[in-house]
């Protein structure tokens, strides 16, 4: 299996919001075909959003239908700890920092300031994805195919 990817809260908002770059648009497009994973923080605070119009609620609520959420547990605790101890970033950008260690996930994020501080984190910014990049993620993606 190829690179996992955990999806911020930043990052699902800009996306279903269309405010991403063209190159974003289309590397969150890849990721969330294939699966969409976010943390039970992203979880909350998509679901605390109150819009004027109720029907932009229902296209984050889809979204998180559809998604895979990881909730916290005990080794997530323990590696936001010591997150914060080492970083000062909010606790809720620690959890999920915390979460994608803990499960071997790239962050998808666009809080450089707080993300790169986190030792041992992998994090991609969706609004500085190259093209070479998203050439890489397809052929991940596309292992065994051979060009005809």
């Amino acid at each position: 299996m190829g690179e996992r990817f955990l999806l911020d809260t930043s990052a699902v908002i800009k996306y279903l919001n269309e405010t991403l770059t063209d190159k974003g648009d289309l590397f969150m497009d890849m990721i969330v075909d294939d699966e969409s994973i976010i943390s039970v923080i992203s979880r909350i605070e998509l679901l605390s959003w109150n819009p004027d119009d109720p029907n932009d609620l229902k296209v984050y609520e889809t979204f998180i239908e559809g998604s895979e959420i990881k909730n916290i547990t005990e080794e997530i605790i323990l590696k936001t700890i010591k997150i914060r101890k080492q970083t000062k970033v909010k606790l809720a950008d620690a959890i999920i920092a915390a979460t994608a260690i803990v499960y071997d996930l790239t962050l998808i994020a666009d809080n450089d300031r707080d993300f790169k501080k986190v030792k041992d984190l992998k994090y991609i910014n969706p609004n500085k994805i190259t093209k070479e990049f998203i050439k890489h993620i397809i052929k991940q993606k596309k292992p065994n195919q051979k060009k005809g």
